[in-house]
């Protein structure tokens, strides 16, 4: 799961954030991230070879049916920029990219459970091992954090994404992000508790009967669907701030941000019209 998601991250960070890289880093997805599986469950060298081959048709997937749907919203994204931008225009926008994070992390789910059925106890308790350890490093760099640094973070993080897209940006428009900084609330209590209890979850399925894919993608269906009301309460509030925050930003653009903002969204387009159009794997 961690894979995938990782997996996931690395499909719609690609689309995101474009760079001169994109094209270079997305014909390698079938060398990248097998290495990040190997680096959870240490796969031999049949499992290694199953991978690569299950991998085929999951690229060959996306390449031929996503990719084109990702050019889909870059143009809307260029369409929304004649006129003025509501936070419930970047939400939907957002809508659009985490539906195609959901179509992957379902699509993907498929032949992870496959590769499962070949790993031993041993690799199966290496899996949960490095999750629990992965844990304990999310909870020293998000919860030693005060609130004076979660929120110093917060801002961090709102700027890079806006100056990845607009450049750099002018006081007032910092101001701006500053603000919706210090609105958001912190998530990362809940989202660290129930990040545990689903390993928790994951670690009693893998250790079952025959049946335990089933068993596995029923539970990812289910707290997909079903967040705590805490988080998604804190959720639902940061993400409207967020959203609200873009649009106040992007409708301050200046002459040259503008010119810099459809920049990168050509340089995106081209990027992945160039990789709709080379052959498959």
């Amino acid at each position: 799961m961690r894979a995938l998601r990782t997996f996931c991250i690395l499909i719609v960070g690609l689309i995101l954030a474009s760079c001169s890289g994109t094209t270079f880093v997305y014909n390698r997805l079938d060398v990248i991230l097998p290495w990040y599986i190997d680096d959870y469950a240490d796969l031999n060298g049949h499992q290694d070879a199953y991978l690569d081959e299950v991998l085929v048709p999951f690229l060959n997937w996306h390449r031929q049916q996503e990719l084109p749907a990702y050019l889909s919203v870059i143009e809307d994204i260029d369409a929304h920029l004649n006129d003025t931008l509501t936070g419930a225009d970047v939400a939907e926008i957002f809508s659009e990219f985490e539906a195609a994070w959901l179509r992957i992390e379902a699509r993907g789910l498929d032949w992870l459970l496959d590769l499962g059925g070949q790993l031993s106890e041993k690799q199966m308790s290496n899996v949960i091992a490095a999750l629990w350890e992965r844990q304990e490093e999310f909870q020293e760099e998000y919860l030693e954090r005060d609130d004076a640094a979660f929120y110093e973070d917060s801002y961090d993080n709102l700027l890079d994404n806006v100056e990845e897209f607009l450049g750099r940006v002018s006081g007032a428009q910092r101001e701006q992000l500053r603000l919706a900084a210090n609105a958001l609330q912190r998530s990362d209590v809940e989202w660290l508790k129930e990040r545990a209890e689903w390993i928790e979850e994951l670690s009693v399925l893998l250790d079952s009967e025959p049946g335990w894919e089933r068993a596995v993608r029923d539970a990812v269906q289910q707290r997909r669907e079903n967040p705590s009301p805490e988080y998604r309460e804190i959720y639902t509030h940061n993400m409207t701030i967020i959203f609200n925050a873009v649009a106040t930003v992007v409708n301050s653009r200046s002459e040259r941000q503008d010119k810099y903002l459809r920049n990168r969204l050509a340089e995106l387009r081209e990027d992945l019209k160039t990789l709709a159009d080379q052959e498959v794997l």
